[in-house]
Protein backbone atom coordinates (compact mmCIF):
# COMPACT_ATOMS: atom_id res chain seq x y z
CA UNK A 1 0.00 0.00 0.00
CA UNK A 2 1.27 3.22 -0.76
CA UNK A 3 0.32 5.01 2.12
CA UNK A 4 2.38 2.94 3.96
CA UNK A 5 5.89 3.88 1.92
CA UNK A 6 4.57 7.38 2.21
CA UNK A 7 3.64 7.58 6.03
CA UNK A 8 6.55 4.87 7.05
CA UNK A 9 9.05 7.15 5.33
CA UNK A 10 7.85 10.26 6.72
CA UNK A 11 9.54 9.14 10.06
CA UNK A 12 12.95 9.52 7.70
CA UNK A 13 11.93 12.83 6.31
CA UNK A 14 12.99 16.10 7.02
CA UNK A 15 10.06 18.19 5.49
CA UNK A 16 19.94 29.33 -7.56
CA UNK A 17 20.75 32.69 -7.09
CA UNK A 18 20.15 35.26 -4.70
CA UNK A 19 16.71 34.87 -3.07
CA UNK A 20 16.67 38.63 -2.33
CA UNK A 21 15.86 41.01 0.90
CA UNK A 22 14.45 39.32 3.41
CA UNK A 23 11.17 41.66 2.71
CA UNK A 24 10.80 39.49 -0.25
CA UNK A 25 9.70 36.47 1.55
CA UNK A 26 6.24 37.84 2.41
CA UNK A 27 3.88 36.86 0.16
CA UNK A 28 2.71 40.26 -1.43
CA UNK A 29 6.04 40.76 -2.80
CA UNK A 30 6.22 37.44 -4.70
CA UNK A 31 6.52 37.55 -8.70
CA UNK A 32 2.99 36.58 -9.80
CA UNK A 33 3.10 36.90 -13.13
CA UNK A 34 1.98 33.54 -15.10
CA UNK A 35 5.67 32.28 -16.00
CA UNK A 36 7.06 32.61 -12.86
CA UNK A 37 4.08 30.94 -11.34
CA UNK A 38 4.59 27.87 -13.40
CA UNK A 39 8.57 27.71 -12.87
CA UNK A 40 7.97 27.83 -9.49
CA UNK A 41 5.39 25.10 -9.43
CA UNK A 42 7.66 23.20 -11.26
CA UNK A 43 10.70 23.56 -9.21
CA UNK A 44 8.37 22.43 -6.22
CA UNK A 45 6.97 19.69 -8.10
CA UNK A 46 10.79 18.20 -8.77
CA UNK A 47 11.61 19.01 -5.55
CA UNK A 48 8.67 16.04 -4.16
CA UNK A 49 9.80 14.07 -6.95
CA UNK A 50 13.17 13.82 -5.83
CA UNK A 51 12.21 13.31 -2.25
CA UNK A 52 9.58 10.30 -3.13
CA UNK A 53 12.72 8.64 -5.29
CA UNK A 54 14.11 8.29 -1.81
CA UNK A 55 11.48 6.22 -0.47
CA UNK A 56 12.64 3.16 -2.27
CA UNK A 57 15.93 3.68 -0.89
CA UNK A 58 14.87 4.02 2.32
CA UNK A 59 13.19 0.97 2.24
CA UNK A 60 16.17 -1.05 1.29
CA UNK A 61 18.37 0.65 4.12
CA UNK A 62 15.80 -0.12 6.47
CA UNK A 63 17.15 -3.85 6.41
CA UNK A 64 19.92 -2.95 8.25
CA UNK A 65 19.86 0.85 9.30
CA UNK A 66 18.45 1.50 12.84
CA UNK A 67 16.25 4.67 11.58
CA UNK A 68 18.07 7.46 14.01
CA UNK A 69 21.38 5.84 12.65
CA UNK A 70 19.36 6.31 9.27
CA UNK A 71 18.75 10.16 9.42
CA UNK A 72 22.05 11.18 10.91
CA UNK A 73 23.70 9.23 8.20
CA UNK A 74 21.69 10.73 5.64
CA UNK A 75 22.18 14.62 6.59
CA UNK A 76 25.65 14.00 7.23
CA UNK A 77 26.59 12.67 4.06
CA UNK A 78 24.22 15.21 2.18
CA UNK A 79 25.69 17.90 3.90
CA UNK A 80 29.08 16.68 2.64
CA UNK A 81 27.82 16.69 -0.76
CA UNK A 82 26.83 20.17 -0.05
CA UNK A 83 29.64 21.93 1.22
CA UNK A 84 31.75 21.85 -1.53
CA UNK A 85 29.22 22.45 -4.15
CA UNK A 86 28.11 25.65 -2.11
CA UNK A 87 31.95 26.72 -2.70
CA UNK A 88 32.20 25.73 -5.84
CA UNK A 89 28.65 27.80 -6.90
CA UNK A 90 29.29 30.57 -4.90
CA UNK A 91 32.73 30.87 -3.32
CA UNK A 92 34.46 30.85 -0.05
CA UNK A 93 33.70 33.81 1.42
CA UNK A 94 29.98 33.18 1.53
CA UNK A 95 30.88 30.10 3.35
CA UNK A 96 33.05 31.71 5.98
CA UNK A 97 30.70 35.00 6.34
CA UNK A 98 27.40 32.60 6.42
CA UNK A 99 25.97 32.95 10.08
CA UNK A 100 26.74 29.13 10.81
CA UNK A 101 25.10 29.58 14.53
CA UNK A 102 21.65 30.83 13.00
CA UNK A 103 21.98 28.35 10.89
CA UNK A 104 22.81 25.29 13.31
CA UNK A 105 19.50 26.64 15.56
CA UNK A 106 17.04 26.87 12.65
CA UNK A 107 18.14 23.32 11.22
CA UNK A 108 18.29 21.95 14.37
CA UNK A 109 14.97 23.03 15.96
CA UNK A 110 13.49 22.71 11.97
CA UNK A 111 14.55 19.93 10.38
CA UNK A 112 16.54 17.70 12.82
CA UNK A 113 14.17 17.93 15.62
CA UNK A 114 11.23 17.90 13.78
CA UNK A 115 12.34 14.59 12.02
CA UNK A 116 13.00 13.11 15.10
CA UNK A 117 9.37 14.20 16.80
CA UNK A 118 7.52 12.28 13.81
CA UNK A 119 9.70 9.64 14.41
CA UNK A 120 8.57 9.13 17.86
CA UNK A 121 5.42 10.09 17.20
CA UNK A 122 5.04 7.11 14.56
CA UNK A 123 6.51 4.75 16.82
CA UNK A 124 4.19 5.16 19.39
CA UNK A 125 0.88 5.89 17.25
CA UNK A 126 0.53 4.61 13.53
CA UNK A 127 1.19 5.17 9.92
CA UNK A 128 -2.50 6.68 9.11
CA UNK A 129 -2.34 9.27 11.75
CA UNK A 130 1.22 10.82 10.76
CA UNK A 131 -0.05 10.63 7.10
CA UNK A 132 -3.48 12.84 8.31
CA UNK A 133 -1.23 15.03 9.86
CA UNK A 134 1.30 15.46 7.52
CA UNK A 135 -1.05 16.88 5.32
CA UNK A 136 -2.25 19.96 7.84
CA UNK A 137 0.87 21.28 6.83
CA UNK A 138 -0.39 23.99 4.01
CA UNK A 139 -3.04 25.03 6.66
CA UNK A 140 -0.30 25.34 9.45
CA UNK A 141 1.90 27.28 6.98
CA UNK A 142 -0.60 29.35 5.83
CA UNK A 143 -1.67 30.46 9.38
CA UNK A 144 2.08 31.14 9.64
CA UNK A 145 1.87 33.62 6.72
CA UNK A 146 -1.08 35.15 8.00
CA UNK A 147 0.54 35.53 11.62
CA UNK A 148 3.87 37.11 10.84
CA UNK A 149 3.68 38.10 7.35
CA UNK A 150 0.29 40.18 6.75
CA UNK A 151 -0.45 38.03 4.61
CA UNK A 152 -4.77 38.39 3.86
CA UNK A 153 -6.31 35.05 2.94
CA UNK A 154 -9.02 35.19 -0.30
CA UNK A 155 -11.56 32.78 -1.03
CA UNK A 156 -9.73 31.03 -3.87
CA UNK A 157 -6.51 30.70 -2.01
CA UNK A 158 -8.26 28.70 0.94
CA UNK A 159 -10.57 26.41 -1.19
CA UNK A 160 -7.51 25.76 -3.25
CA UNK A 161 -5.58 25.06 -0.11
CA UNK A 162 -8.77 22.33 0.97
CA UNK A 163 -8.79 20.87 -2.07
CA UNK A 164 -5.18 20.16 -1.84
CA UNK A 165 -5.15 19.33 1.49
CA UNK A 166 -8.08 16.79 0.43
CA UNK A 167 -6.52 15.15 -2.47
CA UNK A 168 -3.44 14.51 -0.09
CA UNK A 169 -5.68 12.54 2.40
CA UNK A 170 -6.75 11.01 -0.58
CA UNK A 171 -3.32 10.22 -2.56
CA UNK A 172 -1.87 8.94 0.85
CA UNK A 173 -4.67 6.34 1.09
CA UNK A 174 -5.44 7.13 4.47
CA UNK A 175 -9.40 7.60 6.29
CA UNK A 176 -9.33 9.61 8.76
CA UNK A 177 -11.54 7.40 10.93
CA UNK A 178 -8.78 4.72 11.41
CA UNK A 179 -6.10 6.67 13.28
CA UNK A 180 -5.28 7.25 16.69
CA UNK A 181 -4.75 9.92 18.21
CA UNK A 182 -3.58 10.94 21.69
CA UNK A 183 0.46 11.85 22.49
CA UNK A 184 1.54 10.70 19.15
CA UNK A 185 -1.08 12.60 16.93
CA UNK A 186 0.92 15.90 19.16
CA UNK A 187 3.98 14.82 18.34
CA UNK A 188 3.58 14.51 14.59
CA UNK A 189 1.57 18.04 14.54
CA UNK A 190 4.76 19.60 16.72
CA UNK A 191 6.62 18.18 13.77
CA UNK A 192 4.53 19.78 10.78
CA UNK A 193 5.07 23.14 12.85
CA UNK A 194 8.61 22.46 12.92
CA UNK A 195 9.10 21.77 9.22
CA UNK A 196 7.31 24.12 8.68
CA UNK A 197 8.79 27.06 10.78
CA UNK A 198 12.17 25.67 9.54
CA UNK A 199 11.33 26.12 5.80
CA UNK A 200 10.05 29.35 6.23
CA UNK A 201 13.48 30.29 8.17
CA UNK A 202 15.58 29.15 5.77
CA UNK A 203 14.51 32.03 3.15
CA UNK A 204 13.43 34.57 5.69
CA UNK A 205 16.91 34.80 8.19
CA UNK A 206 19.24 34.25 5.41
CA UNK A 207 18.27 36.58 2.21
CA UNK A 208 21.87 37.06 1.67
CA UNK A 209 22.17 33.32 0.54
CA UNK A 210 21.65 31.41 -2.16
CA UNK A 211 19.29 28.37 -1.77
CA UNK A 212 22.11 26.31 -2.11
CA UNK A 213 23.36 28.49 0.70
CA UNK A 214 20.33 28.37 2.61
CA UNK A 215 19.72 24.61 2.47
CA UNK A 216 22.93 23.53 3.52
CA UNK A 217 23.52 26.20 6.37
CA UNK A 218 20.30 24.63 7.45
CA UNK A 219 20.70 21.05 6.69
CA UNK A 220 24.15 21.59 8.96
CA UNK A 221 21.95 22.19 11.88
CA UNK A 222 19.45 19.33 11.70
CA UNK A 223 22.65 17.12 10.88
CA UNK A 224 24.33 18.57 14.30
CA UNK A 225 20.79 17.39 15.91
CA UNK A 226 20.54 14.05 14.58
CA UNK A 227 24.61 13.44 15.37
CA UNK A 228 23.94 14.33 18.96
CA UNK A 229 20.76 12.70 19.12
CA UNK A 230 22.16 9.22 17.87
CA UNK A 231 24.73 9.39 19.98
CA UNK A 232 22.68 10.18 23.17
CA UNK A 233 20.21 7.05 22.12
CA UNK A 234 23.08 4.49 21.65
CA UNK A 235 24.42 4.94 25.35
CA UNK A 236 21.38 4.81 26.34
CA UNK A 237 20.58 1.63 23.89
CA UNK A 238 17.88 2.82 22.35
CA UNK A 239 19.44 2.57 19.11
CA UNK A 240 21.18 0.29 17.32
CA UNK A 241 22.76 1.58 14.90
CA UNK A 242 24.14 -0.46 11.95
CA UNK A 243 22.81 -3.73 12.29
CA UNK A 244 24.12 -6.26 9.56
CA UNK A 245 26.92 -6.04 7.01
CA UNK A 246 26.98 -2.76 4.35
CA UNK A 247 27.09 -3.81 0.92
CA UNK A 248 28.17 -1.94 -2.49
CA UNK A 249 24.02 -1.75 -2.71
CA UNK A 250 23.80 -0.05 0.16
CA UNK A 251 25.98 2.05 0.19
CA UNK A 252 24.45 3.56 -3.39
CA UNK A 253 21.07 3.45 -2.22
CA UNK A 254 22.31 5.63 1.21
CA UNK A 255 23.99 8.15 -1.75
CA UNK A 256 20.58 7.93 -3.88
CA UNK A 257 19.04 8.69 -0.57
CA UNK A 258 21.10 11.32 0.72
CA UNK A 259 22.07 13.26 -2.31
CA UNK A 260 18.79 12.81 -4.46
CA UNK A 261 16.23 12.30 -1.69
CA UNK A 262 17.97 15.00 0.35
CA UNK A 263 20.10 17.41 -0.95
CA UNK A 264 19.15 18.21 -4.13
CA UNK A 265 15.63 18.20 -3.40
CA UNK A 266 16.24 20.15 -0.35
CA UNK A 267 17.83 23.26 -2.71
CA UNK A 268 14.62 23.36 -4.56
CA UNK A 269 12.32 23.08 -1.90
CA UNK A 270 13.65 26.61 -0.49
CA UNK A 271 14.00 27.94 -4.19
CA UNK A 272 10.40 27.09 -4.17
CA UNK A 273 9.68 28.45 -0.53
CA UNK A 274 11.39 31.83 -1.38
CA UNK A 275 9.81 32.11 -4.34
CA UNK A 276 6.18 31.23 -3.80
CA UNK A 277 5.74 31.23 0.15
CA UNK A 278 5.75 28.70 2.68
CA UNK A 279 2.00 27.94 2.34
CA UNK A 280 1.65 27.47 -1.34
CA UNK A 281 4.69 25.63 -1.77
CA UNK A 282 3.46 22.93 1.32
CA UNK A 283 0.65 22.72 -1.45
CA UNK A 284 3.06 20.55 -3.67
CA UNK A 285 3.90 18.12 -0.29
CA UNK A 286 0.42 16.22 -0.48
CA UNK A 287 1.36 14.96 -4.30
CA UNK A 288 4.02 12.87 -2.70
CA UNK A 289 2.60 9.85 -2.58
CA UNK A 290 1.63 9.52 -5.73
CA UNK A 291 5.06 10.18 -6.74
CA UNK A 292 5.90 7.23 -4.49
CA UNK A 293 2.91 5.17 -6.06
CA UNK A 294 5.15 5.80 -10.17
CA UNK A 295 8.25 5.31 -8.81
CA UNK A 296 7.27 1.86 -7.41
CA UNK A 297 5.11 1.07 -10.28
CA UNK A 298 8.39 1.70 -12.47
CA UNK A 299 10.04 -0.74 -9.68
CA UNK A 300 7.06 -3.51 -10.42
CA UNK A 301 4.22 -1.82 -8.12
CA UNK A 302 0.82 -1.29 -8.35
CA UNK A 303 -1.57 1.33 -9.66
CA UNK A 304 -3.69 2.13 -7.46
CA UNK A 305 -6.61 4.92 -9.06
CA UNK A 306 -7.26 6.17 -5.31
CA UNK A 307 -3.10 7.73 -5.43
CA UNK A 308 -3.90 9.43 -9.09
CA UNK A 309 -7.15 10.82 -8.26
CA UNK A 310 -5.39 12.26 -4.94
CA UNK A 311 -2.75 13.66 -7.08
CA UNK A 312 -5.16 15.13 -9.57
CA UNK A 313 -6.93 17.33 -6.80
CA UNK A 314 -3.83 18.81 -5.34
CA UNK A 315 -2.60 19.86 -8.62
CA UNK A 316 -6.56 21.55 -9.01
CA UNK A 317 -6.07 22.62 -5.60
CA UNK A 318 -2.69 24.38 -6.16
CA UNK A 319 -4.47 25.88 -9.91
CA UNK A 320 -7.01 27.17 -7.70
CA UNK A 321 -5.17 28.63 -4.83
CA UNK A 322 -3.06 30.66 -7.42
CA UNK A 323 -5.67 31.65 -9.66
CA UNK A 324 -5.47 35.56 -10.44
CA UNK A 325 -7.88 38.25 -12.16
CA UNK A 326 -5.94 39.65 -15.20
Amino acid sequence: MIATHWAALGRLHGFPGKSGAAMAFSPQFHDHTKPRLVTSNVVCMLSMLLWAIGFPAAEFLLGVWDPLALIAARLSLAVVFLIPLWILLDGPDAVLRARWGRGILVGGIGFGLGTYLILVGQSISDPVTVTIVASSMPAIAALMEVMFDGRRLRRKFVLGLLIAITGGLVAAGTNVGTGSTGLGSLLAFLSVICFAWGSRAAVRDFPDLSSIGQTTITLAGAMVFAVVALFFAMQLGLSKGITGPISSEQIAALALYAIGGMALSQILWIMGVGRLGIAMAATHLNAAPFYVMVIMLLLGGMWFWGQAFGALLVGVGVIVAQWRRA
